[in-house]
């Protein structure tokens, strides 16, 4: 009974997720939809990749973006089918075609502003909202993404990043060649920029904590007081000096930007020749963090 129980659970938890993925997926999508349809098709600016395509098509040959989204992206999909999974593949599909029809639905509507500044800027910040949700839920709308995804499957050691970021730079100039405007290729790569930092923000978090890793000859005082005095947890870790040939206690403390200072004061107060490397910490995930 109990093992019947636990599957019935696994089961319900499961079509939790795959429904929360795939309306994760179709809002997304419709978010990205906003930023190109209201914002950056109506100014012929461009986002790169299929989007980058479908914009000079749009204008050159009067056809609708999102028609002609999925006409380039379907035999993208035909190709890295067997590489993506089935469900990885049902998920872009979803978003491919939901994407499509958003932007050709909200094309009729007039934009939101004809201020090809406010476009990029508005423009990349929805966009970047849009693909942050279907980042979070392991979801695709083609395009670059799944170009340099196949490309990742076939070689690993190509760089993903560096497939979508000359593909974007080569779809933006053909943009800047169609409309002879370099204008249109700045005002896009404005939009570029600022879809990828929205991306980041929103998938990393913006509370970046910071990693502390401070090297001393008093390394266990120091430790006990920023466990006893500012409650943040230490690490020790074993190293040794490859100039002085000398084995030393090294600290690792990871702390919010708030405590940083005081750690660092405290530190150099118990020893001013203390070595305090300080960096950013993307995520921590554990006791006195968020999980």
């Amino acid at each position: 009974m109990d093992l019947i129980n636990q599957n019935n659970e696994e089961r319900n938890i499961k079509i939790r997720r795959v429904i929360i993925e795939i309306l994760g997926t179709i809002i997304g999508s419709f978010i990205m939809a906003i930023g190109v349809s209201l914002f950056l098709l109506p100014n012929q600016l461009s986002s790169g990749g299929v989007a980058g395509i479908a914009t000079i098509t749009y204008y050159l040959f009067n056809i609708p973006m999102g028609t002609m989204m999925v006409l380039i992206n379907v035999p993208l999909f035909l190709v890295s089918i067997f590489k993506m999974g089935k469900y990885f593949f049902v998920k872009s599909m979803i978003g491919t075609v939901t994407l499509s029809i958003f932007i050709d639905f909200l094309d009729k509507f007039k934009a939101l502003t004809e201020d090809r500044f406010l476009a990029c800027v508005y423009g990349g910040i929805i966009l970047g909202i849009g693909t942050a949700i279907l980042l979070k839920v392991n979801s695709s709308t083609g395009g670059s993404d799944l170009v340099s995804y196949v490309a990742k499957k076939y070689k690993p050691t190509v760089q993903a990043g560096n497939i979508i970021v000359i593909i974007d730079i080569v779809i933006v100039t053909l943009n800047m060649i169609f409309f002879n405007e370099i204008e249109i290729g700045l005002y896009s790569a404005i939009a570029i920029y600022l879809m990828g930092k929205i991306i980041d923000i929103l998938f990393e978090g913006i509370d970046f904590t910071k990693l502390m890793i401070i090297v001393s000859d008093k390394s266990e005082e120091i430790s006990k007081d920023i466990e006893e005095k500012i409650e943040r947890g230490v690490t020790g870790l074993y190293g040794k000096g490859m100039y002085t040939n000398t084995k030393k206690l090294v600290l690792m403390c990871v702390a919010p930007r708030r405590e940083v200072a005081r750690i660092k004061m405290l530190a150099r107060k118990i020893d001013p020749r203390s070595f305090i490397i300080i960096t950013n910490s993307r995520e921590v995930v554990g006791q006195g963090f968020e999980k």
